[in-house]
């Protein structure tokens, strides 16, 4: 019998994922983010629209780092779906399907993430 060359156990830290691997899980993992605290940032839009109270709630509560950091999470987990998913549906059509224009896609998909993340991250941050 040949003698395997194959690991006997796979250890996912030392796996090194090529970029569009990378975009893909987070892609997942972003919206299973967003699915899953969908109902804080239903509440947060039905406080600020019930009334002037509460939206004032709303804006003290805002003020707290951890709501802030929440926020920040949930832009960046918008903003990153939104940008995979059209890469996505760009693969789906087959366009960008190369291998450079695929890498080169899954770069741009980060840049606009984190630089929509910054720039929303800002205003969220800048809150008084």
């Amino acid at each position: 019998m040949p003698v395997s060359n194959r690991p006997k156990y796979l250890n996912l830290m030392k796996i090194r994922l090529p970029i569009p691997g990378l975009v893909s899980i987070l892609h997942r993992v972003s919206g299973f983010g967003m699915f899953l605290f969908a109902w804080a940032m239903l509440w947060l839009l039905q406080m600020v629209l019930e009334s002037p109270e509460t939206f004032a709630q709303v804006q003290e509560c805002a003020q707290s780092w951890i709501v802030k950091v929440f926020l920040t999470g949930m832009t960046w987990a918008f903003m990153h779906h939104f940008f995979a998913g059209i890469r996505f549906l760009l693969l789906d059509v087959h366009i960008g399907t190369e291998l450079e224009t695929t890498r080169r896609m899954s770069l741009l998909v980060f840049a606009l993430s984190i630089g929509g993340t910054l720039i929303v991250g800002a205003k969220i941050w800048s809150i008084v």
